[in-house]
């Protein structure tokens, strides 16, 4: 079967790429520009185009498309015009598991590393799962692995509702806070679609909650009164009062160090300890997810728990950049209100003494509409913040929807349109000590060599 995915360079669509290309199907596609993504599939001998044309679309092709591709893409219409089958990538994705144990990580934020972590842990114990994760894994500089194992491991997308196209026989939900109301139109929209996601499971499947989080917890309670099998994990949220499961990991005695996090785990009568060689408490919640899938997939409680300290983060994770003369910079994907404040959190415990800097790209127009104010709450856990214009990426911009919706409400703020002036602004800000941050879904992860080049010529 020959495939053709449109936006092929994509950090979603490069991972379905390369697993159908493993499973040896025909694959080609195109991206709008050149990148690395694109280097490394050609390097696996994938035909690449770089730029959208009727002409690169093989006639036989099924096409893979995601929600970002527009019905004016002219290698779509075409496609159209021919009556070519067209798939979104999510199905595309679980055509290439077929037959295996597939294993669907969801959420509104935590979902690309604890896939990362739990694709990591499994292959130190032995299991070598295949993986499709939306960053590189470290250690395996791809997001996207062929293992020997009939384990397979997805992020599992809930921005455009494709998670649906699953069928897991375990399901890992880090939370289930309201995002994407563009597309839902409401919180009750967004949890009931969780729900539809959970019925998905396979019968005598697994859902594990982070009953932490409220909307995980509900998820979990009605899916359990619904007669499905549930696991729950938790103990660093605020609230002991929500509800868990009759199986829970409860996480204890935990401690946060720069680039590191550990606690116990007591789950079924046994404990372990966690030893992270990431930091942040929301990374012993994610390891804890990790642990009990490991768990239900047949690996014992303590080989799994060592083999979580073989993680060591994922691209654009709070992933480290470089350090010029004291100076530390630092690169995260966060683009919602909680990823910020628990990146920020990470942070000052990474900064110790020293100052916290960031430099923010909002993503969406209508995510910046919608969480304006919790940004701002967010963005007092800096000391300076620096901000540029809005990444639209799939949208139109909104009448009176800036980014200054944020900034005008966290004092001090810089708000630099131009991303690559705003990054020259931290840079000359930045003191030794300081902690920076380059922060957004975006293209803004590209002032990252900006800001080092930077601080490289004034040494």
């Amino acid at each position: 079967m020959s495939f053709y995915l449109i936006g092929i360079g994509g950090a979603g669509m490069s991972v379905v790429a390369e697993l159908l290309h493993a499973k040896g199907e025909v694959v080609s596609g195109s991206d709008a520009k050149d990148s690395k993504n694109l280097d490394h599939l050609r390097s696996l001998g994938i035909k690449v185009f770089v730029g959208h044309e009727a002409a690169h679309v093989p006639a036989d092709a099924r096409v893979v498309i995601s929600t970002a591709v527009r019905e004016s893409n002219p290698e779509l219409a075409i496609a159209r015009e021919r009556g070519q089958e067209v798939v979104h990538r999510s199905q595309a994705l679980a055509f290439a598991a077929a037959g295996m144990d597939f294993v669907a990580v969801a959420g509104a934020h935590g979902k690309t590393t604890s896939s990362g972590m739990l694709a990591a842990a499994l292959s130190q114990a032995g299991v070598d799962p295949s993986f499709a994760v939306g960053g590189v894994v470290t250690g395996f500089n791809t997001g996207a692995h062929l293992g020997v194992s009939s384990v397979f491991v997805a992020e599992a997308d809930e921005s455009d509702k494709s998670f649906l196209n699953y069928s897991p026989r375990v399901t890992l939900v880090t939370n289930v806070e309201p995002d994407h109301l563009d597309n839902y139109g409401s919180r009750e929209e967004f949890e009931q679609t969780f729900l539809k996601f959970a019925q998905r499971i396979v019968p005598g499947g697994l859902l594990i909650v982070c009953s932490d989080d409220e909307g995980a917890a509900r998820l979990g309670k009605v899916y359990s009164q619904l007669g499905g099998r549930v696991w729950s994990y938790g103990g660093l949220g605020e609230s002991n009062a929500l509800w868990h499961a009759q199986k829970h990991a409860a996480i204890n005695h935990a401690k946060l160090a720069p680039a590191h996090a550990s606690a116990t785990v007591c789950f079924a009568g046994e404990e372990v300890a966690l030893s992270l060689n990431v930091g942040g408490a929301h990374n012993l919640e994610n390891a804890t997810g990790a642990l009990l899938v490991g768990i239900e997939l047949g690996v014992p409680m303590e080989r799994m728990a060592s083999a979580l300290h073989s993680f060591k983060g994922t691209g654009r994770r709070f992933e480290l950049r470089g350090k010029v003369q004291g100076k530390v910079l630092v690169d995260d994907y966060a683009h919602h209100p909680s990823e910020v404040a628990a990146a920020l959190r990470q942070a000052r415990v990474e900064a110790g003494d020293g100052r916290v800097l960031v430099l923010f790209q909002p993503h969406l127009y209508s995510r910046t509409k919608t969480f304006a104010d919790e940004f701002a709450r967010a963005f007092h856990l800096a000391d300076q913040l620096y901000i540029a214009d809005i990444f639209g990426a799939r949208e139109d911009p909104i009448q009176g929807v800036t980014s200054q919706l944020i900034s005008n409400q966290v004092p001090g703020a810089h708000y630099i349109p131009d991303m690559r002036e705003a990054a020259l602004a931290i840079a000359d800000e930045a003191q030794e000590g300081d902690l920076v941050i380059t922060m957004g879904a975006g293209s803004i992860t590209a002032m990252g060599e900006v800001i080092l080049n930077c601080w490289s010529a004034n040494q």
